[in-house]
């Protein structure tokens, strides 16, 4: 009979490397593989190589806007 807190670990992607990855507590880098490669991940972040796309604006805008009262 299982209980509540049985459960079967799932193996995801790693999101650094693409290789499996087990997601549960015994993993304590998930959702990556390794220690490794959390820590390219969080290179990443810290060199800003993670962005929102974004548009230019379709006009530039009126410096005159932003100073009326």
């Amino acid at each position: 009979m299982s209980t509540p807190t049985d459960f079967e670990p799932a193996t995801v992607i790693c999101p650094c490397c693409g290789g499996p990855s087990l997601y549960a507590p015994s993993n304590r880098y998930r959702p990556f593989c390794s220690e490794r490669c959390k820590q390219i991940d969080l290179g990443a972040w810290a060199a800003e190589e993670f962005r929102v796309p974004t548009s230019p604006p379709l006009e530039p805008a009126n410096p005159e806007d932003d100073w009326k009262h």
